[in-house]
């Protein structure tokens, strides 16, 4: 009990809130300035498993977070943009790019005075956040700063907090408590606090204090990278097959890692402490520990991943597809008549199923349905489908007049797709409207599930009668769409005038307002191109 009284645990408690703060500032707000750029990169370089590791790498090693890229390569996976080993090889190499943290901190959280220029990091982001308000760029740029200042910050006060502890303590007359302990404390730390770069700080500064030898540190940051993959299980929860496999596949990659890094451990920490001699420069040790077992790790697994990629499928099976289609499979793309209506109302079809996704998606009831739900793996099937019926009917010989009504009828199923993909990927931003604080940001989004329910029930009409002329009533949706997005843009220009809102907030708005009320257009008028007129 006399060596807590050395322990400041309410200096220690506020450093950890102050570095997890930190660390979630610099996250948002790298998000914010650049994640589109890495959503890019990781959704088109990953044509090879190589690129796909290079690929993670460099997006964790410039977001600050495995978990974040992580959980893309599970949506992109999903929605079956990205193959499953190309997947895993993006989640190795973020293994290995979230390692920069730990070098960060370990060379510039124990051999500088923090505060020398920590407090002015967090000054001068903090007059950016006042001075520079007006552009959303500087505020974010001034939100990274503060975050960085945050960070080491947070961390100097863990340091100090422990360095009483430290000196109270005899290290040499603890028990000794097992490597597999040390782990397991690791990978508890990082499953709470759901940040590997957290516990692995928290290591580094108990390292520093000389509260733990290397190979107990060594085996906490093991735990740490195993724990890390409870964020991905977590998000691959209740999801489709492709992105279960894709987070077993990591914590299998996880495992084995660490697995093999324990059998080694003695043999690395002679490499680094002896033959590299880090004996006297134990932090910047560790962090050399942790990008060398990752890295090693990521060697010894990039050959094994089309294995795992077949394990983990048979692990985990694609559940039996839906049938989506209702008119193409029974009709002969040769007789040019049937198979030209058998498209219309395919597609008729596919807006259908696309809407109730939609709305699946963005919680409108669907209880008085009797549909199965459908998954955006679904939809891309269905579309697949659909344009290779199209592509066996355009090759058959056919009248002038029958051969005009394919074009349009392709181009509306594209423009379903397009319209699908595109209120599907905004999703996130528009779901977070509801939790703003301000009334007006709240009630756009009350707003947008209006428009969507209209859309809803114009298109429950149509795919129940699809031979039936619904040209004035789709006339009428067109119109709502457009007084919609009139009366929206006017009630913000009010909201302006009164300087009842800041102007960032008012163009988030009208950026989505306009995505959203163009895709609803889009719905709207791929309905009318699919009226039968003759």
């Amino acid at each position: 009990m006399e060596t807590l009284e050395h322990l400041d645990f309410w200096r220690l408690l506020a450093g950890l809130g102050i570095f997890l703060f930190g660390m979630f500032m610099m996250e948002e707000s790298i998000k914010l300035l650049a994640g589109r750029t890495f959503k890019t990169l990781i959704r088109r370089f990953t044509a090879t498993r190589l690129r796909g590791v290079f690929s993670g790498i460099i997006s964790t090693a410039i977001l600050q977070s495995s978990s974040a890229v992580s959980l893309m390569v599970l949506a992109f996976a999903g929605a079956g943009l990205m193959k499953l080993a190309n997947g895993l090889a993006v989640m190795i190499g973020a293994k290995v790019g979230t390692t920069m943290t730990a070098w960060i901190v370990a060379v510039f959280g124990f051999k500088f005075e923090i505060e020398t220029f920590a407090l002015p990091v967090i000054g001068i982001g903090g007059l950016g956040l006042i001075f520079l308000a007006h552009s959303t760029r500087y505020v974010n740029v001034s939100k990274l700063l503060v975050a960085f200042g945050f960070l080491f910050h947070g961390l100097d006060f863990m340091k100090t907090s422990v360095e009483g502890l430290a000196t109270a303590i005899d290290i040499a007359a603890l028990p000794e408590l097992g490597l597999g302990v040390y782990f397991l404390v690791g990978l508890l730390m990082t499953a709470i606090i759901q940040s590997s770069s957290t516990t692995i700080a928290i290591t580094l500064t108990m390292l520093y204090s000389e509260m733990l030898g290397f190979s107990g540190a060594a085996a906490m940051v093991v735990g740490a990278n195993v724990g890390t993959t409870i964020t991905v299980l977590l998000g691959s929860i209740g999801a489709i097959q492709v992105k279960k496999q894709a987070a077993l596949g990591q914590l299998i990659f996880a495992t084995s890692t660490a697995a093999i890094t324990f059998l080694l451990l003695p043999l690395l920490s002679h490499l680094i402490l002896d033959l590299l001699g880090f004996a006297d420069h134990v932090v910047l040790g560790l962090a050399l520990f942790n990008t060398l077992f990752n890295v090693l790790g990521a060697i010894m697994f990039y050959p094994l991943i089309p294995r795992v990629s077949t394990l983990v499928q048979r692990c985990i099976p694609e559940r039996k597809l839906l049938h989506l289609t209702r008119y193409i499979d029974n009709t002969s793309p040769e007789i040019a008549e049937a198979a030209i209506e058998a498209l219309r109302k395919e597609v008729v079809n596919q807006g259908g199923w696309s809407v109730d996704f939609i709305r699946m998606t963005y919680g409108v009831d669907l209880a008085e349905r009797a549909r199965d739900q459908v998954t955006y793996d679904d939809l891309q099937r269905l579309h697949a489908e659909i344009f290779t019926f199209y592509a066996k009917t355009q090759a058959q010989s056919m009248e002038e007049e029958e051969a005009r009504h394919l074009e349009p009828y392709i181009r509306a199923s594209r423009s379903i797709m397009n319209a699908t993909v595109n209120l599907y990927e905004q999703h996130q931003e528009l779901a977070g409207f509801r939790h703003e604080d301000h009334e007006f940001i709240r009630e756009a989004w009350r707003r947008f599930l209006e428009q969507l329910t209209l859309v809803g029930e114009i298109m429950d009409k149509v795919g129940a009668e699809p031979d039936r002329d619904h040209a004035v009533m789709l006339r009428k949706a067109f119109l709502a769409v457009e007084e919609a997005d009139k009366q929206f843009i006017g009630a913000c220009a009010r909201q302006v005038a009164g300087q009842k809102i800041r102007e960032q907030d008012v163009t988030r708005l009208l950026m989505s307002n306009r995505l959203f009320t163009q895709s609803c257009r889009m719905l709207v008028l791929s309905l009318q191109s699919l009226m039968n007129t003759t």
